[in-house]
């Protein structure tokens, strides 16, 4: 399989690419752990919010993905109207399909859209916003830099 090293420098260069292309005001930011986690930290304090949540899915073990998705750790959103979903890549739209729908059947009245790094054309759900297509594996510096032995 291959793979694409992915850079805190590409990582920091195409968030400020993602930032100007998102068009909508949203008062929360939910990323999927894990891979979503350092985007929303950034998101969140570019755009001064505080309400950043996150929720949990299983698909892959290692590189394989897995034969459903598990959705859990889903936060209150009891006071949010328009909440951003944030991920490092929509690869095959599963998760993302999963996390919507279980968040539309318990917040009917909130408005949800999804932004990530990385797309892949054959995703189920493609994300409103992104900043670049798929065409490998990547394996981003968060997962990759501290594991690398010396």
């Amino acid at each position: 399989m291959e793979k694409r090293y992915y850079s805190y420098e590409d990582f920091l260069a195409d968030t400020k690419r993602l930032i100007q292309k998102i068009d909508w005001e949203f008062d929360t930011i939910i990323p999927i752990a894990r891979g979503g986690l350092s985007l929303a930290h950034l998101l969140g304090e570019y755009y001064n919010i505080r309400e950043v949540y996150s929720i949990n899915t299983i698909g892959y073990d290692d590189t394989l993905k897995l034969e459903s998705v598990k959705v859990f750790n889903i936060p209150d959103l009891g006071k949010a109207k328009n909440v951003l979903i944030v991920d490092d890549i929509v690869d095959s739209g599963d998760t993302m399909v999963e996390v919507l729908k279980v968040l539309r059947h318990r917040y009917p009245d909130v408005a949800f859209k999804v932004a990530s790094l990385f797309y892949k054309k054959s995703a189920k759900r493609a994300p409103d916003w992104y900043v670049q297509e798929a065409d490998c594996w990547i394996d981003f510096f968060w997962s990759v830099d501290l594991n690398r032995k010396k």
